[in-house]
């Protein structure tokens, strides 16, 4: 047959992804691929009973129904402290994943650099690699995943057309804060670049850390694209419905963009949705409640067993220590991934192993965790984590 594109032997299939998989396969608990187990809130599926007979059964507005922007238009831009306008500063997605590649074809060009803080949300890479464009990795620096200010002065330096930034962090949870993202911003214009933020779980971060959001920053809406997505927030992962949102010209290339790759975000979850976007503050205090509760009970959990770990700021994942496993002697010449494999079809919880985090690193001693899950789930997932002593 003819050859296939070169670019896609650049980056493999998502290996998250593919760890739901197996844990499906074998009837594992799944840490690996952060969804919830659990039902969104009340009002969003009865707004959906709704809309599967009320309609709308059709195409929306390419770039997003009218009710809906108009929805996200006033959360946001109370959130930022400036009026957005729905009609030129945002499109609606088909998730924050599909936001994130139009984003960087809206403004990367091939041959172009993107820094990207490491670990990383795996999509990145591969989305640098659609655009075109060179990913430059800047080290987040453990234990407290602090930036490397000397690397990313280098990288913008260097000529980066645009900063990646996910805050808060995954898979790491680190939560910028004001003074960092001032620093990162101060950088971006004084070497005219983008930053295109990812902020998917921006209301899942624990005190006394505060999400800031970037664009509401002093100077820096013009040079900023903000990607996020009602999943996390909302519990509703199979809807996708992601956006972006900035300044009017950067949105018109997106929305080009958007428009061919997939037309549309799904018009009668776009009217279900609503619902939420209108949710008041105390929606919001209570999410936070729930994942703290989470985060509490399974850090805990993770303390007993003796598996030393990370304390996420932010969102709702946890970075683990496998390294004293992969120095037995059963496991040698084992990475990280198939330690992983292993412990899903052995021990019963399926995690995602480090490397896929880290450019070019086979094997980090690492695997994430999440805590997305309800108390049964996570209770029985730390059961069966314990059995790792017996190894």
């Amino acid at each position: 047959m003819p050859q296939i594109s070169q670019r896609t032997g650049r980056f493999t299939e998502s290996v998250i992804r593919r760890m739901t998989r197996i844990a499906d396969g074998v009837g594992a608990i799944n840490l690996s691929q952060g969804f919830p187990d659990f039902d969104p809130p009340r009002a969003l599926m009865e707004a959906l009973a709704v809309a599967a007979f009320a309609g709308p059964h059709q195409y929306e507005i390419t770039y997003g129904a009218a009710a809906f922007r108009r929805a996200l238009a006033d959360k946001q831009g109370a959130a930022i402290g400036r009026e957005i306008d729905p009609e030129t500063q945002m499109v609606v997605t088909c998730g924050a994943t599909e936001a994130m590649v139009c984003a960087m074809l809206a403004v990367i060009n091939p041959g172009d650099k993107v820094a990207v803080f490491s670990p990383f949300y795996e999509n990145y890479g591969a989305d640098a690699i659609i655009a075109g464009a060179e990913a430059v990795f800047v080290p987040l620096l453990p234990p407290d995943y602090a930036v490397d200010w000397q690397a990313l002065e280098a990288a913008f330096a260097g000529g980066v057309k645009a900063l990646v930034v996910c805050n808060p962090q995954n898979p790491c949870g680190k939560v910028f804060t004001r003074e960092e993202l001032m620093k990162i911003g101060t950088l971006a214009k004084a070497h005219d670049a983008w930053i295109i933020t990812d902020e998917v779980y921006e209301h899942i971060v624990y005190a006394p850390n505060i999400h800031v959001r970037l664009s509401a920053l002093p100077g820096m809406w013009d040079h900023c694209l903000t990607v996020s997505s009602l999943s996390k927030t909302y519990s509703i992962t199979g809807w996708r419905l992601g956006y972006l949102i900035g300044p009017e010209q950067a949105v018109e290339a997106a929305r080009k963009v958007h428009d061919f790759l997939t037309v549309g975000a799904a018009a009668p979850l776009q009217a279900a949705a609503v619902a939420g976007l209108k949710a008041g503050p105390e929606y919001y205090r209570g999410l936070t409640d729930i994942y703290t509760a989470k985060r509490q009970l399974f850090l805990s959990g993770l303390e007993a067993i003796g598996l030393p770990h990370t304390k996420p700021q932010g969102s709702y994942f946890v970075m683990v220590d496998i390294s004293r496993f992969l120095a037995l002697s059963r496991f040698r010449g084992f990475s990280d991934l198939a330690f992983c494999e292993y412990m899903t079809e052995h021990i019963g919880v399926a995690a995602v192993p480090g490397s896929s985090f880290f450019m070019g690193e086979p094997e980090t001693g690492l695997m994430r965790l999440h805590f997305a899950r309800s108390e049964e789930s996570l209770t029985e997932a730390l059961r069966r984590l314990s059995r790792l002593n017996d190894l």
